[in-house]
């Protein structure tokens, strides 16, 4: 059992459902804040010696930062994304979801504070003397942290989970998912080449979570489409009575018939009797009422 499993025992419950949802419900209010007051971002980014000098809001409000400015390639990305990320939810289970999502997002973080601290030490003298270059300096770095790679990770790991998956790109071209992440690759590339060292950085750190989740779910077979499906099935069938079993889920509590005597029988529990009694359909009505006292 891997280190996964063990904290999914411990934490489990503290997972947060549809997490997908707030991941874009952030962005799409960076985006409205940007179409209001574009200036205001510049309180929001990832920017390491602002947050050493007390503006510690900054650790969470980065992932406001809008992804798209234009609003209709925001709903198509929104959209997309939230059907990888409900998708990759149901697959892996809600805490393994959250761990993905999570650790991109710590990574991502932990980048940034490294990269400042070669800066800091490359340019240590300057910074002593000038700490407002220090401070633009840092502001200009933070633009490059975003989640947009941490969106790619989503995409990535999709791919990896249903590769001959085809989807409509811009709901047009049908494409295989397998093909897509080869684009995506690409452009991972491209970006890595031209960006800046922020850029590249946040890159890194983002699909470091990608890397990391894969390498430890030495398994992958498990989380398959074909074996999720057959373990929802098992699951499924464990929860109905096994044929000549004798057991049942069902019983009425006047005639004794069970679903096994008869299945079309419906039955119901009745709200009005003092305790968990069942009934059939022809007992739910004219049967006398039970009371304790």
């Amino acid at each position: 059992m891997n280190w996964l499993n063990k904290l999914e025992r411990k934490f489990g419950k503290y997972a947060i459902p549809n997490l997908i949802v707030w991941l874009i419900g952030a962005y799409t209010i960076g985006f409205l804040l940007y179409a209001v007051s574009p200036g205001i971002l510049n309180m929001l980014t990832l920017s390491p010696y602002h947050i050493l000098h007390g503006q510690i809001w900054r650790l969470v409000t980065w992932i406001l930062m809008p992804t798209e400015t234009n609003l209709i390639f925001l709903l198509i990305m929104a959209m997309f994304y939230y059907q990888l990320g409900t998708t990759l939810e149901r697959t892996w289970g809600t805490f393994r979801f959250n761990v993905y999502i999570f650790s991109g997002i710590i990574f991502t973080v932990i980048g940034a504070f490294i990269l400042y601290g070669i800066y800091y030490l490359m340019n240590f003298d300057i910074f002593l003397a000038a700490p407002a270059l220090a401070a633009q300096m840092s502001a200009t770095m933070s633009y490059g942290f975003s989640v947009n790679y941490i969106n790619m990770s989503i995409f990535l790991a999709f791919a990896v989970m249903y590769p001959d998956m085809q989807v409509l790109l811009y709901f047009i071209i049908p494409i295989k998912m397998k093909w897509m992440a080869i684009v995506y690759g690409v452009l991972i590339v491209y970006h890595f080449v031209v960006n800046s060292w922020s850029g590249r950085v946040s890159i890194v750190m983002s699909l470091l979570s990608f890397i990391v989740f894969f390498l430890s779910t030495r398994n992958l077979k498990r989380y398959s489409p074909h074996e999720v499906h057959r373990r929802q099935q098992f699951k499924a069938q464990m929860r109905q009575p096994r044929p000549g079993s004798g057991i049942t889920k069902h019983k009425c509590a006047v005639c004794g018939r069970t679903e096994l005597d008869d299945p079309t029988l419906e039955f119901r529990f009745c709200s009005k009797c003092e305790g968990n009694y069942e009934y059939c359909s022809d007992h739910l009505f004219t049967h006398q009422h039970i009371r304790r006292s």
